[in-house]
């Protein structure tokens, strides 16, 4: 098997996977959109929402546009190697380089408005406090979608317990907060013998900081194979050019 040929079957190995990956990226942005119950429909109802996270409020149209971007890359990939088609590779090569531009000017403008971003969590924070302290144990949806929360991340709250005080739940209860609070015990829950855990944001942040190697790497990787992909490309897109010419 020639260098040419090899490169053609990595080519549409790797390009394959990104069309299953783009594929289901779509499937689930699609579902975002159409499930009226998704947590990204419910944070949509939380009262004073800073406009900010208005971006978050279309994560669907987000996944759904990533997918078909992949989709499509993966697609020009694929036929690209196996028809050896220029037109094609070169589509494939100008997509990629647009995406890693996108990338490379998104990591840049994380880093110099990192203070507006933790700006906006804050005011987050303080809308989900108050629509947990106004609709807690009185909204089925969010507290259904709370409670699912702190069970998956082992939280309590969003910052902590103190952010049900006053809430629905807490006044009917004889001031105990959620069964959630409490892991370590079947009593009620209350603030004498509740066991201390974090809150779901704090628990979050930790968890990224803790694993902020591991993004990096990822995130270097993509960068990597992206770049492999441009190279391996216009290897294909020269090496036809010239048998053609």
């Amino acid at each position: 098997m020639g260098c040419f040929q090899f490169l053609k079957i990595m080519m549409f190995v790797f390009n394959g996977i990104i069309f299953l990956a783009g594929a289901a990226i779509l499937g689930v942005g699609i579902w975002v959109k159409v499930d009226s119950n998704s947590i990204f429909n419910l944070i949509g109802k939380l009262p004073n929402v800073p406009s900010g996270l208005s971006h978050v409020l279309n994560v669907g149209y987000l996944l759904i546009a990533v997918g078909a971007v992949l989709f499509l890359i993966g697609f020009l990939g694929c036929c690209g190697a196996i028809r050896e088609s220029k037109c094609m590779l070169l589509m494939f090569f100008i997509i990629v380089l647009l995406v890693f531009i996108a990338e490379v000017a998104g990591a840049v403008v994380i880093l110099v408005f990192k203070p507006l971003a933790n700006d906006l969590f804050a005011k987050v924070g303080t809308a989900a406090v108050e629509s947990i302290k106004s609709q807690y144990g009185d909204n089925a949806d969010l507290t259904g979608l709370w409670n699912t929360t702190m069970s998956v991340l082992n939280c309590c709250g969003f910052y902590n317990a103190s952010d049900f005080e006053s809430s629905p739940y807490f006044t009917s209860h004889n001031s105990s907060y959620p069964p959630q609070c409490c892991p370590d015990t079947v009593q009620p829950c209350y603030k004498t013998n509740f066991t201390l855990i974090p809150g779901c944001f704090p628990k979050i942040k930790d968890l990224i900081e803790n694993n902020i190697g591991v993004i990096v790497g990822v995130a270097l990787g993509i960068a990597a194979l992206e770049i492999c992909a441009m190279i391996v490309t216009m290897i294909l897109f020269c090496h036809l050019k010239s048998t053609t010419a």
